[in-house]
């Protein structure tokens, strides 16, 4: 019998990211007539029907898990011919619980925030759903814990709260501080570096915060100057507030910085566009790092040097968990999962690509 396709099947039929897959059947006026024509004809080729079909079951059970996330498409690249080319953070997440839904039976329903407010998806989600998933940041935790009480949720990509009475809910999460440790590690100790110049975001975002606090602790422990605050904080971790970045950091006066790090993939992308512009070779003349390891990450030239995150693995950790919580033997506390990184050694920072584990996870 063959396999019933899937979101996932429809995205690699068709050559885009399984968000755009989502936003096709969801809002498909915000996808271009091309684009949304070559993913509809997809779809029927492969006889798929889209999992929000579900949400007429009357049923208590629905036989579907959800995730709900922020829309993370890059404003930069809509329009653009290859604006699909490669899968964002979110889409690889996506694709590790379809992955792990499939194994257990189940469909998966995604949903990225809307006008009407995160708040009002997630309520709509919860009531189609037996379990789902959330982005850390999508909504606060004391929305999702109210839900929780009903419908088993897991936070993804965020760490627990710190009043431990706020927050009862399953997470997953990665080592956001050792994995920027052992990259500003490298910097420093193998390419011997001393001025690097941190980019971070304005928005309060403790993975973020956590990378920045591997930055400082590694550049303490070698006695290299890292002041309290990042470089920059820019308002959005696009690759074009990666390339302003870039501006800003070589137009600023003075020695320029060695190395800029990236809290993310895709403004160091930006800035490697940025500064090819200017005539700046890399890693010749700068080292330029990211943060995520997405597949983008391994195309650009000259190939980043990065710190990938097992973003697959998430998603199929929290499908494991919400199945857990469904069986009826659920484990009797909440779950917290710290998945390792590791980090990528590309050309971007003068290196043959090689892939490190951290010592310290």
């Amino acid at each position: 019998m063959n396999a019933i396709p899937t979101v996932y099947d429809v995205a690699e039929r068709s050559g885009v990211s399984i968000a755009t897959v989502s936003r096709v059947y969801r809002s498909p006026d915000s996808v271009r007539a091309a684009t949304r024509e070559r993913v509809l004809a997809a779809a029927s080729e492969l006889g798929y029907v889209p999992s929000g079909n579900a949400r007429g079951l009357a049923s208590r059970s629905t036989g579907v898990l959800g995730l709900c996330f922020p829309d993370y498409s890059d404003p930069d690249t809509v329009g653009a011919e290859d604006d699909d080319a490669a899968m964002l953070y979110s889409d690889q997440i996506i694709r590790g619980m379809e992955r792990a839904a499939r194994r257990h039976g189940y469909a998966l329903l995604i949903a990225a925030s809307l006008a009407g407010g995160p708040e009002s998806l997630v309520a709509q989600v919860a009531g189609r759903v037996d379990g789902f998933a959330v982005m850390a940041r999508t909504v606060p935790t004391e929305e999702l814990e109210a839900i929780s009480r009903r419908r088993p949720v897991v936070m993804l990509a965020g760490p627990r709260a710190q009043d431990p009475s706020l927050d009862h809910l399953d997470h997953v999460e990665v080592a956001n501080e050792d994995g920027q440790y052992e990259l500003t590690r490298h910097l420093v100790h193998d390419h011997g570096l001393r001025r690097l110049a941190y980019v971070g975001l304005v928005d309060d975002s403790p993975d973020v915060e956590a990378r920045f606090r591997g930055f400082r602790r590694a550049c303490a422990e070698v006695g290299v100057e890292a002041s309290v605050a990042p470089a920059l904080r820019m308002p959005m971790m696009t690759q074009a507030e990666g390339a302003r970045a870039a501006r800003l950091l070589c137009e600023a006066g003075g020695e320029r910085p060695e190395a800029f790090v990236f809290a993310n993939d895709q403004m160091a992308v930006g800035a490697l566009q940025e500064l090819e512009r200017r005539g700046l070779r890399v890693p010749d003349d700068v080292v330029v790092t990211g943060f995520d390891g997405i597949p983008l990450s391994r195309m650009v030239r000259p190939a980043l040097t990065t710190v990938r995150q097992p973003m697959v693995r998430m998603g199929e950790e929290a499908v494991d968990l919400l199945v857990q919580r469904l069986s009826g033997r659920p484990p009797q506390e909440p779950v917290s999962l710290m998945l390792p990184v590791s980090v990528a050694r590309r050309a971007s920072c003068g290196c043959q690509e090689t892939t490190v584990l951290p010592t310290v996870v």
